[in-house]
Formats: C-alpha cells, sequence, structure tokens
C-alpha cells in the first residue's frame, strides 16, 4: 500500500536521525513546504568541531551542551541558504523540546508531526497557534 505523505516524511526524518552524533538521543528533522523537503537536520555538533560520538559528552544540567538540536540545525539550514520556512511543516522523530518548539513557531513552522513523545522537565506550551500531530 502506498504511504501517506506524512508517513513518507516521518520515515525521511528517522532516515535523517541516522547521521546524529550524540547517542544519547538520535532525533531527525524534515522542514517540508508543498510536498517538498526544504531542509533536514540531525542532532550533532557544530560542522567541523568535535562529536560527542569521537570525544564524549559535554554535559550541563541534565543535557548535552556540545550538541545543537535536530529541529534547530533544520531551521539553520533554512537560514544559512536563504530559504524561508513560513508555513513549512516539520516532521521530527521525536516531540521538540521547549526550545526547539519555540524556535520551530517562531521560525513561522505552521505544523508539527512526530513520531514519539519524549518526556520533558516542565510544561511545553510553546506550540500555541501551531498543528501538533502524532504520526
Amino acid at each position: 500500500m502506498r504511504k501517506t505523505w506524512d508517513e513518507y516524511f516521518i520515515d525521511q526524518a528517522t532516515l535523517v536521525s541516522q547521521r546524529a552524533t550524540c547517542d544519547r538521543l538520535h532525533v531527525g528533522c524534515v522542514l517540508v513546504k508543498d510536498n517538498r523537503i526544504i531542509a533536514t537536520g540531525y542532532n550533532g555538533s557544530i560542522s567541523g568541531h568535535t562529536h560527542c560520538d569521537d570525544e564524549g559528552h559535554l554535559m550541563y544540567e541534565g543535557g548535552c551542551k556540545r550538541t545543537i538540536h535536530a529541529e534547530l540545525n533544520a531551521l539553520l539550514q533554512c537560514a544559512k541558504h536563504g530559504v524561508s520556512c513560513e508555513g513549512a511543516i516539520a516532521y521530527v522523530t521525536d516531540y521538540p523540546c521547549p526550545d526547539c518548539m519555540k524556535s520551530l513557531n517562531q521560525a513561522g513552522i505552521k505544523k508539527v508531526i512526530y513520531k514519539k513523545m519524549y518526556p520533558h522537565r516542565y510544561n511545553n506550551s510553546f506550540n500555541e497557534g501551531m498543528d501538533i500531530k502524532e504520526c
């Protein structure tokens, strides 16, 4: 049976997550407009810098500070290449953390589709005005 667009793009996010360089959690994000991929991102270090896989984690208050989250990496790819993500859909393997949700919302992402819920330390209420859906 043919996959829906949502299934197809969440599968792409899963594939992208395999590039992650922080073994604490492999996350992938695919930004889509008009059923076309405009950017991808995975959690990893700054391009050209040491990765967690190579040097270990840089932990602070329970989180690894060496990595940039997948959602932010995808948004930064749009910014770097001059691509507007206004009105796009974010397909993410794991429900975005509060900081990533704020960034997605501020960037104009209209919908977030995620594969699995990720527990956060505090209420993530930064999705106001966005359509959120589990795939």
